[in-house]
């Protein structure tokens, strides 16, 4: 049975869809059965795929408003191993008819049990926001992984969101344990990026798991979403790529 793993931050810029782009496609490269899954209305990780949102017969929305079932709305990629269930704007409007039902928190949960068998990993990218939409995914998954930008106030706001987390867990009874926080767009180059990777690891140290694998702040990375490729099919070569096959391998060496 295959793992569900949220990626998700309330703040925006942080690298989060680029870590589900890039993190999917290296674990399928690396012969994984891999699932993302775009939860956000903004559909960056569906045209990071080169598809295009406002020609989609069926996204994610037809699926949780019952129009389709969720294999009817999973498409392959042009990566082997890789699907998608893609997203555009129709979504923007789930969060208000999703609180008119009773157990609004567990569509999602409900939906993805039918393809859990059927990948390695299902991947979830969340809007940069705390709300309905964020409250499914985070029901829905076995774990969550935080990507952090390397920035001060990075540290304030992912404090406010493991409260969150935590807050899910009480109130719906639904445990989500945290697989890692992630560094993101770190320069070495720079002091700061330096001073807020120790206090990260000063912040976290016996709480929560820091991923060894630093993402870079890389050119390469930020221009692959608008040629439709994840940065391993774009320039396989980057330091971008790189990292993220590390945090791939990473990953894979924690279910050892």
């Amino acid at each position: 049975m295959g793992e569900i793993i949220a990626i998700m931050n309330q703040k925006g810029g942080c690298g989060k869809t680029t870590t589900v782009v890039n993190l999917s496609a290296s674990l399928a490269v690396m012969g994984k059965a891999v699932l993302v899954v775009d939860m956000d209305p903004q559909a960056n990780a569906t045209t990071s795929f080169g598809i295009d949102k406002t020609n989609l017969k069926y996204t994610v929305y037809s699926a949780i408003s019952g129009e389709v079932s969720i294999k009817k709305a999973t498409f392959p990629t042009f990566i082997q191993n890789l699907f998608i269930v893609p997203s555009n704007i129709s979504l923007s409007g789930v969060g208000v008819e999703l609180s008119k039902l009773d157990n609004y928190h567990l569509v999602l949960k409900e939906l993805l049990k039918d393809l859990k068998d059927l990948f390695d990993y299902i991947l979830i990218d969340l809007p940069p926001s705390l709300g309905i939409i964020t409250i499914n995914g985070l029901v829905a998954a076995d774990s969550v992984i935080i990507p952090i930008q390397a920035e001060y106030y990075a540290l304030e706001g992912v404090a406010d969101l493991i409260n969150t987390i935590d807050l899910v867990e009480s109130r719906l009874k639904s445990p989500t344990p945290i697989k890692g926080i992630l560094l993101t767009l770190y320069d070495t180059r720079t002091r700061l990026s330096r001073d807020v990777y120790r206090e990260l690891k000063k912040y976290f140290e016996g709480k929560e798991r820091l991923f060894k694998t630093v993402i870079p702040r890389n050119i390469r990375l930020a221009e692959a979403p608008s040629h439709g490729k994840p940065c391993i099919v774009y320039d396989r070569e980057s330091n971008g790529t790189v990292a993220y096959l590390k945090l791939a391998q990473e990953i894979l060496d924690m279910e050892n």
